[in-house]
């Protein structure tokens, strides 16, 4: 005998719909793609922080996703930034080599200073924690804080998401 074979026509319908609409919502549930699907896989720059600072002096390796909001060049390298002060404990630093920089310019168009700024980017990499000396006339002063940094050797680590994805 089926359960709801002794219930009314309207409690059968109600527990046939109830059964349907569990069962609508679990596979809208399991076919996780598209943009919201993306997201979840992507680290937020916070996250990133947290798991290469739990897994210093190893890093963390992930897709990260971030809107650069600064940027810097120093000895050839690029640096694309989650916040707008590069110090801020709060900032995860996108550290280019110069081969993956001059491979980005001929991809994008433009330096990827440039092309790159204001853009929400995904990066493939390893987020570690590293060591920032601050130094006074070339020597380190004792000084020092902690950056977190995905180093990029490959253009392809980077990629700019499509339009109306979250970050």
């Amino acid at each position: 005998m089926i359960p709801w074979q002794d219930c009314g026509t309207t409690a059968r319908h109600a527990i046939r719909s109830g059964v349907l609409l569990g069962l609508a919502l679990g596979l809208a549930a399991c076919a996780g793609t598209g943009p919201a699907a993306e997201d979840a896989r992507w680290l937020q720059p916070a996250q990133a922080i947290q798991l290469a600072a739990d897994a210093a002096p190893r890093g963390v390796t992930g897709t990260f996703v971030l809107q650069v909001r600064g940027t810097g060049t120093d000895d050839g390298r690029v640096y694309l930034n989650s916040e707008t002060d590069y110090r801020d404990q709060r900032n995860l630093t996108i550290a280019i080599t110069p081969a993956a920089a001059g491979a980005l310019t001929a991809r994008l168009g433009a330096p990827p200073a440039a092309a790159l700024a204001g853009q929400r980017i995904v990066v493939d990499g390893v987020a570690t924690r590293v060591r920032i000396d601050f130094t006074v006339d070339g020597h380190p002063s004792g000084k020092y804080y902690y950056q977190t940094q995905v180093q990029v050797t490959d253009a392809a680590q980077i990629r700019v998401p499509a339009a109306g994805l979250r970050i």
